[in-house]
């Protein structure tokens, strides 16, 4: 099959650029400056001259506490480019795959979110999120959307805005001190894996529609940071705090938990367990070469 990537430089595009390779797809792999998504001409010469069966969009504006003084520019990139790109798939005949977010979820409930819970988001960036799913499913009827929470995979130690792992890594190897919430809760997301489930959704060709894929598991980011220094030996300066004591510009879930139930009973593998998805990233971060942008 033909693939094209979007956000190809991004830790979850890297991921899956190797992953199709590897199994014998064709890749064609896009970064920002290979095709900007926030131009619809440009986005709609792009997919029909590639003449894909999967457009794949790993693409996304991120900075969640910015998206509160610039709205508008995440909803360029997260909502009305979704609208392009998934039109374009539409007038293609490709399967689109896109990703959101937990965030598109308040964080109120104290159990893992469904497919089947309504969607109430916080912030300026869920919002723009959630507009791109709309529009996603307007546009286009042979659709993935997959919802994510906390991605971390090993081209994150390059490209421009890091992860959670990496940023512990540095604090520590520094000895600077570092505050994280204990009262906030994530489901890190392992990319290779995320990935790998991705691929397997498209070649199993499993129903079209929204699933969760997780982490698997939710964890207090203060207690996530401890995990990942405990399996390097590192020792840092880190202390508990509270959403009270650190406020942010942007308000987020207080509990990022996702249900991967659906996905697992379309015939999907279970994600692997944190500490195993720890130990890899620790071990391929050393082996991954920087991605291309």
């Amino acid at each position: 099959m033909r693939a094209i990537i979007l956000g190809a430089g991004g830790q979850l595009g890297y991921e899956l650029v190797s992953d199709l390779s590897a199994r014998g797809h064709e890749v064609v792999a896009l970064g920002r400056e290979q095709l900007d998504i926030t131009n619809p001409d440009r986005v709609a010469r792009g997919i029909k001259g590639h003449e894909p069966d999967w457009v794949i969009n790993a693409a996304a504006y991120n900075k969640v506490d910015l998206a509160e003084k610039e709205p508008q520019v995440a909803m360029e990139v997260n909502g009305l480019a979704v609208r392009s790109l998934a039109a374009a798939c539409g007038e293609a005949n490709a399967t689109f795959v896109h990703f959101s977010t937990d965030h598109v979820f308040d964080g109120t409930k104290t159990e893992p979110y469904t497919e089947a819970d309504l969607p109430s988001p916080p912030s300026a960036y869920a919002v723009s999120k959630l507009a791109g799913e709309f529009y996603a499913r307007i546009y286009c009827e042979n659709l993935y959307l997959f919802r994510v929470a906390g991605v971390f995979g090993p081209a994150g130690r390059y490209t421009r805005h890091g992860n959670f792992p990496e940023l512990i890594l540095r604090k520590a190897r520094e000895g600077s001190p570092l505050n994280v919430v204990e009262d906030f809760f994530v489901a890190p997301t392992y990319a290779p894996a995320l990935a790998a489930r991705v691929i397997d959704a498209l070649e199993k060709k499993i129903p079209f529609g929204l699933y969760h894929i997780g982490g698997g598991v939710s964890i207090s980011w203060y207690h996530w940071a401890l995990k990942i220094l405990d399996q390097t030996g590192l020792r840092a300066k880190i202390q508990p705090t509270n959403h009270r004591e650190y406020k942010t510009p942007a308000r987020r879930p207080r509990y990022a938990g996702l249900s991967n139930a659906k996905i697992e009973a379309a015939g999907i593998s279970p994600m692997p367990s944190l500490d195993d998805a720890v130990t890899e990233y620790l071990r391929r971060r050393e082996k991954v070469q920087p991605p291309k942008q």
